[in-house]
């Protein structure tokens, strides 16, 4: 009896202490890769691999080992994944995460373990404030930043009232209020729906229509968004009142929205045109090995988000137990990242420009995204300053 109560002590002893560095860097990536958004996630996972075969393969001259993991779209699942990842084995880093209810129901385990998170997607307000965290790094944005974005775009554009449509968990909360922040016109209705099972909006179409709102704005990623784009035009919306958009339109939705989604704006950080090498190189390539595809800008984080890792373990020649070190080097942000220059603000949010980005069609008849402007520069996150970290 005293052995078996010696051995549970050292396996809760072993599952307390952080991993220490071995012959691989072991990196776990928690992203959908079931049901309707699995498009989204693999997307990620394209772009992920794709800079792992920029990089050789290898990270301080190490071997880069890659363990993906399916949250299917559901918090515990993403909480329950993140853990094993952790505890049973023991990464290094994990990274992915598109969806905010997600990444706030597994936040807690990476942090308690000193575990490197690196968010390619979500970012909910919590992570920009008051939980951020010494180890927790973004290769995206604040949630809030990117309609916010579109909200400085609507003033430009003289638009005087708005009426606002999003789902109804962290993230669609987010945007409308991101929206709401910039906006200098009357927000006349606003409607939440029932994330991520509610495919018909007819009833808030109906809303926005008799409200008399001179435009509509909507956050609906994946398979939401085609059918929330799809169903404006068929009701006949599109030809009386101009939408704007934040994660509604890209590269995985236009062969679904069709010309529908031409001439319908939207604000991004990254966009496949953006002019410099290492975003051409990344476009030309994931196009070579992923024939048929286009990557979108869940895959550019991603990508990113290998990169910072990287970077951090090339400062400390592949010794992942040097944490302190590789933080101080993933705030410097020292990476070719893909959609240029960027900086983190003090919570490890980036600082960065966002782009109005509109649809157009190839000769070819191909619709794809490209850059009409940039909206704002050099943009912080608006809950940096409830951060504690300075």
């Amino acid at each position: 009896m005293k052995t078996a109560f010696w051995l549970a002590g050292v396996t809760a002893l072993a599952l307390a202490q952080p991993a220490l560095a071995g012959d691989t860097i072991k990196i776990g990536f928690v992203s959908t890769f079931s049901g309707p958004t699995a498009v989204i996630g693999n997307d990620m996972r394209n772009s992920f691999e794709l800079a792992l075969d920029h990089l050789g393969r290898k990270m301080g001259g190490k071997p880069v080992e890659v363990i993906y993991e399916d949250d299917g779209q559901k918090p515990d699942v993403g909480k329950q994944k993140t853990e094993k990842l952790i505890q049973s084995d023991k990464v290094d880093f994990i990274a992915g995460y598109i969806w905010s209810n997600v990444l706030l129901a597994s936040l807690k385990t990476a942090v308690d373990a000193k575990t490197f998170l690196i968010s390619a997607n979500a970012g909910p307000s919590q992570l920009a404030g008051e939980l951020c965290s010494p180890y927790v790094f973004s290769t995206s944005w604040q949630n809030d930043q990117t309609p916010q974005a579109m909200g400085l775009y609507m003033n430009q554009k003289g638009v005087k009232s708005v009426f606002l449509i999003g789902p109804n968990y962290a993230a669609g909360k987010d945007m409308l209020a991101g929206v709401k922040s910039t906006f200098k016109g009357e927000v006349v209705g606003e409607e939440y729906t029932v994330w991520p099972s509610q495919l018909d909006f007819s009833a808030e179409l109906t809303k926005a229509k008799n409200s008399k709102a001179e435009s509509i704005f909507v956050f609906y990623p994946g398979a939401a968004g085609v059918q929330f784009l799809n169903q404006y035009a068929q009701a006949g919306i599109k030809a009386q009142i101009p939408l704007y958009t934040a994660f509604t339109i890209d590269e995985l939705s236009l062969p679904l929205q069709k010309d529908n989604a031409i001439g319908i704006p939207g604000a991004q950080e990254w966009v496949n045109d953006l002019p410099n090498a290492e975003n051409k190189r990344f476009v030309e390539d994931y196009r070579k090995k992923y024939t048929g595809l286009r990557p979108t800008y869940y895959g550019a984080q991603a990508y990113d988000a290998a990169q910072l890792i990287n970077s951090a373990v090339v400062a400390v020649k592949g010794d992942t137990d040097k944490k302190d070190a590789m933080k101080a080097e993933m705030e410097k942000a020292n990476f070719k990242s893909l959609r240029g220059p960027f900086r983190y603000g003090n919570n490890h949010i980036p600082i960065q420009n966002f782009y109005l980005q509109d649809v157009v069609k190839g000769a070819d008849g191909e619709l794809s995204l490209k850059t009409v402007a940039t909206i704002v520069k050099d943009d912080q996150d608006r809950f940096h300053d409830k951060c504690a970290m300075k």
